[in-house]
């Protein structure tokens, strides 16, 4: 038995101690921390730069939509002055007043008719 009692004093003198080991997980325990905040803010930025640019492309859409109602009005309006100045009794008057031409009356009109082949 003394050779048990014996084996068993090594054993409890060979048992390293836990100090160390426990440092080393500290150590682990920072850097996985500050590797988990990195990744963090690596997301929040990620968030942040896609909100700016979303916000941009709104931006953009009103002003094209500002855009697109000016056209618009401004289409109406150049459609308006194109059926005034196409208009019939604007033509005649013109064409009285610049090449003294007036409207045929209804003695000065004939007719003919087109005899099929």
């Amino acid at each position: 038995m003394a050779t048990w009692a014996a084996a068993r004093a090594e054993e409890r003198v060979v048992v390293p101690t836990r100090s160390r080991p426990r440092a080393v997980r500290r150590e682990r325990r920072v850097t996985g921390g500050v590797l988990w905040i990195a990744v963090v803010a690596a997301l929040l930025a990620g968030v942040v730069a896609t909100n700016v640019a979303v916000l941009r492309l709104n931006m953009k859409l009103d002003r094209l939509g500002r855009e697109r109602a000016d056209l618009r009005a401004q289409n109406a309006e150049l459609s308006s002055q194109l059926s005034s100045a196409a208009s019939a009794p604007r033509i005649q008057r013109l064409a009285a007043k610049q090449l003294g031409w007036v409207q045929a009356t209804s003695d000065q009109t004939s007719y003919f008719k087109l005899l099929p082949r």
